[in-house]
């Protein structure tokens, strides 16, 4: 063999072994299924769970005096009549209530109580966060069957030069304790109207949406 074909395969071999190192490299992020629409609920989901700031209507039925408009305090309790500095963060509206009923049940016999969550913030692990190339990055409330469409509603779509189809979705699972990275092809949705680009959210997700090189 002569030495000049021997140099042209040796260059060919490791030509083709750095494009099979990038093809692994640069292999395509999974994609989520597309959203189905369902109904939207207006208010937090049954599963939610009080944050600091959130804004609750504490109800007494057959004693009215005993329920109350309160916001969460920032050191995560309420205080209402009767009963003070109840820890209320960390808690959904049931459970809340339940715990009411068992301080109010020293005064008064079989109270009925409910919460309801008239305002939310959410705690940390409940809010959907935007970051990037957005109008206004921000950290949004999680609600129930919210969609990236939602979602990128709230912050107004994307900057003038996003790169909305390499938009990723990051999401940890609490069970596993892995994070997974999925593909988001926000300007499909937003300027084509794919539909089929709009996935649900989950409490926790991070949008992560970067800009164009040019």
């Amino acid at each position: 063999m002569s030495h000049r074909r021997f140099n042209g395969l040796l260059a060919g071999s490791v030509l083709a072994s750095v494009v099979m190192t990038g093809c692994a490299h640069a292999a395509p992020k999974p994609e989520l299924p597309p959203a189905q629409f369902v109904a939207q609920q207006e208010g937090p989901s049954e599963a939610y769970v009080i944050g600091p700031l959130d804004q609750l209507t504490v109800f007494v039925w057959r004693n009215p005096e005993l329920g109350a408009k309160v916001q969460v305090r920032p050191d995560g309790r309420i205080t209402t009549p009767l009963i003070s500095d109840m820890p209320a963060v960390g808690k959904t509206p049931a459970i809340l209530a339940e715990d009411i009923r068992r301080q109010l049940s020293q005064y008064i016999q079989d109270p009925l109580v409910s919460v309801i969550v008239d305002g939310f913030s959410g705690t940390y692990s409940q809010q959907i966060r935007i970051v990037g190339a957005t109008e206004k990055p921000a950290s949004i409330p999680y609600r129930a069957n919210m969609t990236v469409l939602d979602a990128m509603i709230a912050v107004g779509g994307l900057s003038e030069y996003a790169a909305g189809n390499r938009a990723r979705l990051i999401r940890f699972d609490k069970a596993s304790g892995k994070q997974t990275e999925y593909a988001l092809r926000l300007s499909d949705l937003l300027k084509k109207g794919k539909s089929k680009a709009n996935v649900m959210l989950n409490p926790g997700d991070v949008i992560i949406i970067p800009e164009s090189m040019f």
